[in-house]
C-alpha cells in the first residue's frame, strides 16, 4: 500500500512497487484523463507532472514517488482555466483528442519553468510527444499563446 499525493489529495494505492503509476491513477483512482498509448514512454499520452516536472506515468513505477506531489489532467487546474487549456480550446488544437491531455502536460510543465520559451525550446520539451493526426502546427501556436498569457503579455 502507498500514499501518494494526486491533484493534491492524498491518496492510497495498492500494489507491487513496480507497478506504473498509470494503472494506480486509472485503474484504481479513476483518473482516465492519463492516457495509455505506448507502454514504453515513447508517445506522451501518459504524460503528469511529478513534483512539476513532466514524467511518462507508464514508466514512473508507484514504489519509486514517495513524497513527490503527483498532477494528472484532471488537476491542472480546477475548472480546466490553465492558459495551456485556454490556449488549446482558442486554436482548436484536438483532433481526435487522444494525446491531447499529456500534449498539454508536457507543454505546462514547460512554461512552468520558462515563461517565454523559444521554438527550440518547445521543440525539446515536446519531443516524444506524438500526435497521430498531426496536430503540431497547432500545438506550438497554443503554447505561444500560453505563453503570452502566462508571461503577462497579450494573446
Amino acid at each position: 500500500m502507498y500514499k501518494i499525493v494526486v491533484n493534491g489529495q492524498k491518496r492510497t494505492v495498492t500494489g507491487p512497487p513496480d507497478m506504473p503509476l498509470l494503472w494506480a491513477l486509472r485503474e484504481q483512482l479513476g483518473l482516465t484523463g492519463t492516457k495509455f498509448g505506448c507502454g514504453f514512454g515513447l508517445c506522451g499520452a501518459c504524460t503528469v507532472h511529478l513534483d512539476g516536472v513532466a514524467v511518462r506515468a507508464c514508466q514512473t513505477q508507484i514504489g519509486t514517488i514517495g513524497a513527490q506531489k503527483v498532477t494528472t489532467i484532471e488537476g491542472l487546474s480546477p475548472h480546466g482555466t490553465h492558459p495551456c487549456q485556454l490556449a488549446w480550446i482558442a486554436h482548436d488544437v484536438p483532433q481526435c483528442g487522444y494525446c491531447q491531455p499529456g500534449q498539454i502536460m508536457s507543454a505546462a510543465a514547460l512554461l512552468a519553468i520558462n515563461k517565454r520559451p523559444s521554438d527550440d525550446d518547445i521543440t525539446g520539451a515536446m519531443e516524444g510527444n506524438i500526435c497521430r493526426c498531426g496536430t503540431y502546427n497547432r500545438i506550438r501556436a497554443a503554447i505561444k499563446t500560453a505563453s503570452e498569457k502566462m508571461a503577462g503579455g497579450k494573446s
